[in-house]
């Protein structure tokens, strides 16, 4: 099975992670103390599909299977008190916002780790020893770490290589190139009234994509100019404000994804540093 990962201290059991590189598919594998929160939504609509081609290898892992006790506890009381212990995390709510450039970098991995925890928290000398990365899905709590894993697995999986229908809706999406995406209209033309815009039902790629632009940076600066100011530093900066990073710019990190086809599978590469 090749190289394993194992736990930093003497006792600790073995993980069920290979290290061997899995050409043109990538390997995901979830450790979570519910997994079966985590495995539900894996199950289903474009991760499922991704599954049954071959494109992605997901493994979720009960972390009790790694208790040593008898009553396979995976928690334990923190020094200087406290309400609880988490296990081993990953997606935490004091880790880096997840944005779409994280998504597309971690898209070209070939095998990704998501530690999921439960509970309060994690002696502090797991999260250094193992982690590399951590991630949050937002500025708000949830009950563990189970569901953000699986919006994780999600945004990065439909990315892959010949997932997707059509190869480009996915360069296309929200956030790909710091903007919002434009409205969408399908059929009937006429829905209580409201009929979709001339333009798009004209034949005109040129005036349709001239459109979409107007429209998408219409709907960024009013629901989130924040990205504009990304995007535009000029625009709604001032003078005491700092020059955005560059890493925030998702059109920066969007580029090796327009060049991957679907024989290109993922790309390995060792993981960023964590910025902690």
């Amino acid at each position: 099975m090749g190289e394993m990962w194992t736990l930093d201290a003497e006792d600790s059991p073995t993980l069920p992670i290979s290290r061997t590189p899995i050409p043109k598919t990538m390997r995901i594998d979830i450790i979570a103390a519910l997994p079966e929160i985590v495995d539900g939504p894996l199950q289903h609509s474009i991760v499922r599909r991704a599954r049954e081609a071959d494109a992605v290898t997901i493994e979720v892992h009960d972390l009790r299977q790694f208790a040593t006790d008898k009553h396979r506890q995976i928690d334990d009381y923190p020094f200087g008190g406290g309400a609880g212990m988490d296990e081993v995390v990953y997606m935490a709510p004091d880790g880096e916002p997840l944005d779409q450039p994280t998504v597309n970098d971690l898209s070209m991995r070939e095998h990704l780790v998501l530690l999921a925890g439960h509970y309060k928290g994690i002696d502090q000398r797991v999260r250094h020893a193992l982690v590399t990365r951590e991630l949050s899905i937002g500025d708000y709590v949830l009950s563990g770490g189970e569901l953000p894993a699986a919006v994780l697995v999600d945004a990065v999986v439909r990315l892959l290589p010949g997932v997707l229908g059509d190869t480009s809706s996915a360069l296309t999406d929200s956030f790909q190139d710091g903007l919002l995406d434009a409205p969408v209209y399908t059929r009937p033309a006429e829905y209580r009234g409201l009929r979709v815009p001339e333009v798009l039902r004209s034949g005109d790629h040129a005036r349709v994509e001239a459109w979409r632009d107007e429209k998408r940076m219409e709907k960024t600066r009013t629901r989130r100019p924040d990205l504009l100011r990304e995007r535009m530093p000029e625009e709604g900066r001032t003078e005491e404000e700092p020059e955005p990073d560059d890493r925030e710019n998702g059109a920066e990190k969007n580029t090796d994804l327009k060049n991957r086809t679907p024989g290109d599978g993922p790309r390995g590469g060792e993981a960023e540093e964590d910025a902690r």
